[in-house]
């Protein structure tokens, strides 16, 4: 919640330094590109790859065992992406080109993109070192300090904007600095609690370790299971550039206040359960696996479905309230705000994705999620071409279609997830299931009804002082909390119903 709610002070910050122009769609390009690979090798497929093999090997192999384990994929991973990342610098103009093939007709755009992914893709070696840590501090059931981490990096950003770029011409240079100060300082902040659990790695260069040989023929597949939702919005990015200037930072801000639910609740949540599965899994405890999986669902959809619908009620008040400052224009709330709704269409989606994943990857099943990624891959790019670049130029949604073809995606993903562990008699949706969703509806219904009853006119969020935007806003957000837990008591849901 500290990270998210920060991150969520950064970009009120990066708005107001650097808004919605040229510049501004380059170092979001730089930073998306180590960010994107970050959540595979750090957060996605490398995590759902190594827990599993890391609880299997403490189950069966000792301490020993999984010290050399640690010093194995330490010395296999730094190598890889200390590789990639040399290679990606020297060649930044080209990769600058590759994901931001719009950027062509602006060179000094282009020219600016590339010199900042100098300075940010390190960040993905860095990040992911960090990531790796983390992953061996969750599964021995420490989730307080990776979870912090991400703090240092909202930190450095800020203290970019706020004190470094009044010192250089080009603003965006100092938060890409600020991108590289923070790898250093997130992976320095894991190394004491790995020495607390004699777990600080010592690389060892050996890809044909048995332990590295299982991660990574788990891991290549996951690479694109897991990330589907990820390499959706890359794509996204790639097909903004070619959009007019400013499409990609509106999809960064419509995207950033999507991940706010996203962050906070469901890689929460998945990030606990995985590590529990994975122990589950080892002990043949088939029962618990699923009881664990569907208190997962049960928690991530009291969340989506009431966060969905405040999202697209308030979507302009929240972006006048956070971002309507110095560079960012009402036009830029406007069009953030179009996006943020379509987003918002996919937030259970994005959510139920991430606890329906580790249902498979616990089980080392990589194939099925893969398979069923490739058909939401497919699905994005035609909805993208059909509502962005459609054959009826009357139809073009421009920004908007790339995230509402985003959400369309990732609903195919999440319900073909489902299936497939229905299929295999891990979960099912019975009488008590239906009836939380209905509970979960009255009390949304509830919320949406007092929302739309406070709202106060759009004209008056812009000419109101920040702090009587704040003050509304928060009235509001307190009101239809009040309102929806209210709800849900009223249709029979106690605390009781919310434990495992």
């Amino acid at each position: 919640m500290i990270s998210r709610v920060l991150g969520l002070v950064r970009d009120v910050v990066l708005a107001n330094l650097i808004g919605a122009n040229g510049n501004a769609d380059a170092f979001f390009v730089a930073f998306k590109i180590p960010n994107f690979l970050r959540r595979l090798f750090a957060e996605g497929a490398f995590a759902q790859a190594f827990v599993p093999v890391l609880a299997d090997t403490r189950e069966r192999g000792g301490v020993s065992a999984v010290r050399e384990l640690v010093d194995r994929v330490a010395g296999v991973l730094g190598g890889v992406l200390l590789g990639l990342t040399l290679l990606t610098v020297m060649a930044s103009p080209l990769v600058a080109t590759l994901f931001a093939p719009g950027f062509l007709r602006d060179p000094a755009k282009l020219a600016l993109t590339g010199d900042l992914i100098k300075l940010t893709f390190p960040y993905l070696l860095l990040i992911s070192l960090t990531g790796f840590a983390g992953a061996i501090l969750n599964s021995y059931q420490r989730f307080a300090l990776p979870a912090l981490t991400p703090v240092l990096l909202n930190l450095c950003l800020i203290a970019a904007a706020l004190w470094l770029a009044p010192q250089f011409e080009e603003p965006v240079v100092a938060l890409a600095l600020g991108v590289l100060v923070a790898g250093f300082a997130q992976l320095l902040l894991q190394v004491p609690a790995l020495a607390g659990i004699g777990l600080v790695p010592r690389p060892r260069w050996a890809p044909r370790h048995d332990g590295v040989r299982r991660i990574m023929a788990l891991m290549v597949p996951a690479l694109f299971g897991v990330s589907v939702s990820q390499i959706n919005l890359l794509l996204d990015t790639v097909l903004a550039s070619l959009l007019p200037t400013g499409s990609v930072s509106w999809l960064y801000y419509s995207d950033r206040l999507t991940e706010l639910p996203l962050g906070v609740f469901a890689i929460a949540i998945a990030t606990v359960i995985l590590p529990t599965l994975s122990g589950q899994r080892a002990r043949a405890d088939d029962p618990a696996f699923s009881a664990t999986l569907t208190w997962a669902i049960r928690s991530v959809l009291l969340i989506a479905v009431p966060a969905t619908m405040a999202l697209i009620m308030l979507a302009e008040p929240v972006l006048a309230t956070l971002f309507q400052y110095g560079a960012f224009s009402a036009d830029d709330r406007m069009m953030a705000a179009a996006s943020l709704r379509a987003y918002a269409v996919g937030l259970g989606a994005f959510m139920l994705v991430k606890v329906l994943a580790p249902g498979f990857y616990a089980r080392e099943d990589m194939r099925t999620p893969v398979r069923i990624g490739i058909v939401a891959m497919v699905a994005n790019m035609v909805l993208n071409v059909a509502l962005v670049f459609p054959l009826m130029w009357w139809f073009n949604l421009g920004h908007v279609g790339l995230a509402l073809a985003t959400a369309i995606a990732a609903w195919a993903n999440a319900g073909m997830l489902y299936r497939g562990l229905r299929r295999d008699a891990i979960l099912s949706l019975n009488a008590l299931s239906i009836r939380w969703l209905m509970q979960i509806a009255f009390g949304t219904l509830a919320m949406m009804l007092v929302i739309w009853w406070m709202l106060p006119e759009l004209s008056l969020w812009t000419v109101w002082p920040w702090w009587q935007r704040a003050l509304q806003l928060g009235l509001l957000c307190a009101s239809g909390f009040t309102v929806f837990v209210l709800g849900l008591w009223l249709s029979g849901v106690r605390l009781a119903d919310l434990r495992h």
